[in-house]
């Protein structure tokens, strides 16, 4: 992904929402979301170059999710894909801050990345584990930390960095869900394509007509462009919505639509294993 604005429990009725774009090349090959595997417990875009994904959710309640970081003098070409990691926090049986505190270490060796992985349990099911969702960057030196409640943004920097696009979606986005959560108008955010001002404009190291094509919510440039946009929901009482758009990437104003709804099944929930030696 690389816009992200969501909401952690700070909504009433919706302990998740989330709006979010992927851009990427359009010559990468991709598939849509859809269900993975035997047991179709992962739902998630695939990426059918490196076998990885981008934004997923579990029927037990995992999400998680992954920006680049932009910092083209810094890339390694050879360096490991980043959207297995992503697949494999989905797909870990530990809680997801068991995942984080045992891959952290050995991220180093990929490209920049923003992460996001959280078990999303419903707010009125008191049998259920603690709600918990976590941002980690594999290019800071900050330890994995657990989301206090409120409205985020992230791209590719930091968390919360203000970028023009971050600032005006986060904006756009809690005066959405303010009022009602639809799936609608949150796509209408994600569709925006107006540019930033030169003057607000970030150096993030690449050319200047890269800069301000990459300053949209929405991205269309040569070659490069948001290929899907998502909407995520996560009801009190576990009810899930999963709403993907796909852009076409030869006539980009045509796309198609998929739409998912399961309720997280509390039976499978994440188990917190405990370490050898401990208590």
């Amino acid at each position: 992904m690389c816009l992200m604005v969501f909401a952690w429990r700070s909504h009433p009725d919706y302990p998740l929402v989330l709006a979010a774009n992927r851009d990427e090349f359009y010559l990468r090959r991709t598939r849509p979301a859809a269900w993975w595997g035997h047991a179709v417990s992962v739902l998630a875009g695939h990426d059918e170059e490196a076998g990885g994904t981008w934004l997923g959710v579990t029927r037990r309640g995992r999400f998680a999710a992954l920006t680049n970081v932009r910092a083209p003098k810094e890339r390694n070409p050879h360096a490991p894909s980043r959207g297995t990691l992503v697949l494999s926090a989905l797909q870990a049986p530990a809680t997801a801050g068991q995942w984080l505190e045992s891959n952290a270490p050995r991220m180093g060796t990929y490209n920049g990345f923003n992460m996001l992985v959280g078990d999303i349990s419903a707010q009125d099911d008191r049998t259920a584990p603690e709600p918990r969702l976590q941002y980690f960057s594999n290019r800071s030196d900050e330890a994995p930390r657990a989301l206090a409640p409120g409205v985020y943004g992230l791209s590719n920097a930091y968390l919360d960095t203000p970028w023009p696009k971050v600032t005006r979606a986060v904006v756009g986005f809690a005066c959405s869900i303010a009022s009602r959560v639809e799936v609608e108008p949150l796509l209408r955010l994600l569709e925006n394509r107006d540019v930033a001002r030169d003057l607000e404009l970030p150096s993030t190291g690449v050319p200047y007509d890269w800069e301000r094509a990459l300053s949209a919510i929405h991205i269309r440039a040569k070659g490069y462009g948001t290929r899907a946009s998502t909407v995520l929901t996560v009801r009190n009482d576990g009810l899930t919505t999963f709403f993907e758009r796909s852009y076409d990437i030869a006539q980009p104003d045509r796309f198609s639509d998929r739409h998912y709804e399961f309720t997280i099944d509390r039976a499978a929930s994440p188990v917190r294993i405990k370490a050898p030696g401990r208590g």
